[in-house]
C-alpha cells in the first residue's frame, strides 16, 4: 500500500513540475521578472520534480520504506500553493499578504518532506545499508559514499526554505535577505546535491556501466561545499572565488563523469541524451560563474547564468530521467513516443542556446526565438508525460 500510494503521488508532483516549467517558458516569453523566473523555475518545477522522486529513491536507496505514506499526500497543497502564492505576489498580484501566507505554506510543507524522509533513514543516516545486492557487490563503496551526501541536500533545503520564510515573515534571517543565496542554497547545494549523489547510484545502473572511482571522491564533497561558500560569501571576494571554484568542480566532474559513462555504454535511450545536453549546460553555467567570481557581472549575464543551470543543468537531466522512469513510447495520446520526446529535448536545448547568444549578444530577435522554442519544448515534455500516466 505504501509504494502504490507514493507512486500515485509522486505522478501528481512530476505532472505539477511540468506544468510549472510551461508555466515559466510561457512567462519568459512574455517578460517576467527574474524573480518571478526563479520561483517558476526551481520552487515549482526542479523542486516538485525533486519532491515527487525523493519519496521513493531516498528510502530506498536507504534500504528503508516510507514510513509517513501519506506524507507526499499531504505536503503536496502545501509547496504547490505556497510557490503559487509566491509568484503572485512577484507579479503584484493578490493582497499584500499573499507572499507571507506562500513562505509559511511552503515551509511547513517542505517541514514535511523533511520530516518524512528523515524519520525514515533515522538509524541509517550514513546510508550505509544502501540495498545494493551481491551481484552489484562492486558498486557498493561509490554506493555507500553517495548515499552519505544526500543528507547534506536535505540540509541545503532546510537553510534555503527557512531563509525564505525569513525573507517574506521578518523573522531572524540567516544572511541578509538577499534572495539569491536562497536560490543557490536551494538550486546548487538542494538540486544539483541530489543529482550528483542520486545520479551516481541511478545512472551508471541505467546506462549499466560504472564511472570513475576517484571523480565520484572528488564531485561529492565539492558539490557539498560549493553551495554554502557561494551562498554566504554571494558578490565578492576570496571566499566566493573558493566557492565558485569548488562548485565548478563539481559541475564539471560531473560531466566528464556522466560523459565517460554514456560513451561506455551501448544503450541509447532518449532520456540519456537530455542528461548529456543538462551536463553540458551546467559546464557553460559555471563556466560564466566563475567569470562573475573573477571578473564582472551584468544583468544579462546573471540571466544567463541562471538559465543555463536551472533550465540547461537542472532541468534537461530532470527531464532525461523523467523520461527513463516514464518511457514515451508508453504514451496512450496521439503523437506521444520517443520521436517526440527526442524533440523536446532538441527544442529546449537548442533554445536554450540561442537564448545564450541573444542575452551575451543583446540579439533581441535571437533571444525571442529561443524563448519560443523552449517553450514550445516545455509543452511537448508536459504532453509526453500526461500522455504516458494517461496510459497507466
Amino acid at each position: 500500500m505504501t509504494a502504490a500510494t507514493v507512486s500515485r503521488w509522486a505522478r501528481r508532483y512530476v505532472i505539477v513540475s511540468a506544468l510549472f516549467l510551461v508555466v515559466w517558458q510561457g512567462g519568459a516569453l512574455v517578460g517576467f521578472p527574474q524573480r518571478t523566473e526563479v520561483l517558476l523555475g526551481i520552487f515549482g518545477f526542479v523542486l516538485h520534480m525533486v519532491f515527487g522522486k525523493a519519496y521513493s529513491l531516498i528510502p530506498t536507496y536507504f534500504d528503508r520504506q516510507l514510513t509517513v505514506a501519506r506524507a507526499p499526500m499531504v505536503q503536496f497543497p502545501l509547496t504547490v500553493v505556497g510557490t503559487g502564492c509566491l509568484v503572485g505576489e512577484s507579479r503584484g498580484i493578490g493582497p499584500n499578504w499573499i507572499g507571507t501566507v506562500g513562505a509559511i505554506l511552503w515551509g511547513v510543507g517542505v517541514a514535511v518532506f523533511l520530516g518524512a524522509l528523515l524519520w525514515t533513514i533515522r538509524d541509517n543516516l550514513t546510508g550505509r545499508e544502501s540495498a545494493t545486492g551481491e551481484s552489484n557487490a562492486d558498486r557498493r563503496p561509490i554506493d555507500r559514499l553517495a548515499n552519505g551526501f544526500v543528507p547534506v541536500a536535505l540540509g541545503y533545503l532546510a537553510f534555503g526554505s527557512y531563509e525564505t520564510i525569513a525573507i517574506y515573515t521578518g523573522l531572524p534571517a540567516l544572511f541578509d535577505g538577499y534572495f539569491p543565496r536562497v536560490s543557490h542554497l536551494l538550486a546548487a547545494g538542494t538540486a544539483a546535491m541530489l543529482i550528483f549523489a542520486l545520479g551516481f547510484r541511478l545512472l551508471p545502473r541505467f546506462l549499466v556501466a560504472s564511472p570513475p572511482k576517484a571523480l565520484v571522491t572528488v564531485i561529492l564533497p565539492a558539490g557539498a561545499f560549493g553551495p554554502a561558500l557561494l551562498a554566504g560569501y554571494l558578490g565578492g571576494g576570496r571566499w566566493f572565488q573558493l566557492g565558485a571554484v569548488t562548485q565548478a568542480t563539481a559541475v564539471v566532474g560531473y560531466a566528464l563523469t556522466y560523459s565517460i559513462l554514456f560513451a561506455r555504454s551501448d544503450r541509447r535511450r532518449v532520456g540519456f541524451y537530455g542528461v548529456l545536453a543538462g551536463a553540458g549546460s551546467g559546464v557553460f553555467g559555471v563556466a560564466l560563474g566563475l567569470s562573475f567570481a573573477f571578473g564582472h557581472s551584468t544583468s544579462s549575464l546573471v540571466l544567463t547564468h541562471f538559465r543555463l543551470n536551472v533550465l540547461g543543468f537542472l532541468g534537461l537531466t530532470i527531464i532525461g530521467v523523467a523520461y527513463q522512469f516514464y518511457p514515451p513510447a508508453v504514451g496512450a495520446l496521439r503523437g506521444a513516443s520517443d520521436r517526440t520526446a527526442l524533440g523536446s529535448i532538441g527544442s529546449l536545448t537548442g533554445g536554450l542556446l540561442l537564448q545564450v547568444v541573444g542575452l551575451i549578444g543583446q540579439l533581441a530577435s535571437i533571444l525571442q526565438v529561443g524563448e519560443v522554442l523552449t517553450f514550445i519544448g516545455a509543452m511537448m515534455y508536459a504532453y509526453v508525460i500526461v500522455a504516458v500516466f494517461h496510459a497507466r
